[in-house]
């Protein structure tokens, strides 16, 4: 972490968490996190060609390109592929046929 990339960097430098429990042992922490779904909030620098697809996929869906965003990130995180995607959603397409 670097003062550029967060601004309250120079506030907790010089903190010691050596001894800092995980949110899980620490109730009203925990109850927190539960609150907001589990998720947590980054920044992060994107390609603005990669932005403009997920603004414009949520446009054309009415969705929230955020959550496409993180439905992908999910999706490579599990190990699926564009065409493992395309072949389950056929799939499920078919069956309603």
């Amino acid at each position: 972490m670097s003062n550029n990339s967060d601004p309250m960097f120079d506030r907790y430098a010089d903190m010691d968490f050596t001894d800092a429990k995980p949110v899980n042992q620490m109730p009203a922490l925990a109850k927190l996190q539960a609150e907001h779904g589990g998720k947590s909030r980054i920044t992060m620098r994107v390609d603005n060609a990669t932005l403009a697809v997920f603004k414009a996929r949520a446009e054309m869906t009415g969705g929230n390109y955020q959550t496409l965003m993180n439905e992908a990130l999910g999706q490579v995180a599990q190990g699926q592929t564009l065409a493992d995607v395309v072949r389950e959603t056929i799939r499920q397409e078919l069956r309603h046929v």
